[in-house]
């Protein structure tokens, strides 16, 4: 025997408005406001796509904005990718050991000489090589110490979350 599917016809009836008028109920509605808002609302400005891009060029160049701190700290500037100053200096730095950054510097060998060990680096672009002594002064930070296997430093650092303004760093001569 086989068993027979019995749908109740006025259940499926049922069903079948109710899809119908939900369907159809959203499209009258917004046929009777397209009219109505028609008539009040101009129509919107043709976009200029080179005008756009132009402007998120200026943006990204940092000069569509301008901000004045008076002191208080940039709140466009990340917290977690801290510059040091020597990146928001303005202008040229200078020449000679006070132009270098602890960054693009390389310990390459130490001499001991009768005045106490003298560290020999060379900068990032592999173009000059310096001398350096506990004392000297770099852009941004100085000399601490010199020894035969590593040159320790003191970075200044602009960093608004930090314990201390600066942080020390070890360049160690590889064999």
């Amino acid at each position: 025997m086989r068993a027979k599917l019995e749908i109740w016809p006025w259940g499926a009836l049922a069903i079948g408005l109710a899809v119908f008028g939900s369907l159809a109920a959203p499209a009258q509605e917004s046929a009777v406001s397209e009219d109505a808002t028609a008539e009040e609302t101009p129509a919107p400005p043709r976009l200029d796509v080179k005008a756009m891009l132009e402007e998120d060029a200026a943006v990204f160049a940092g000069r569509g904005y301008g901000y004045d701190p008076a002191g208080r700290r940039d709140p466009f500037r990340s917290l977690l990718n801290p510059q040091s100053r020597a990146d928001l200096a303005s202008g040229p730095r200078p020449e000679g050991i006070e132009g270098l950054l602890i960054g693009d510097i390389d310990l390459t060998g130490v001499f001991v000489l009768p005045e106490g060990p003298v560290a020999q680096i060379q900068t990032s672009d592999r173009d000059r090589s310096y001398l350096l002594r506990a004392g000297d002064k770099l852009y941004d930070g100085d000399v601490v110490s010199v020894s035969l296997e590593e040159l320790v430093l003191r970075q200044v650092v602009d960093d608004p979350t930090a314990m201390t303004p600066f942080r020390e760093v070890v360049k160690r001569l590889n064999p």
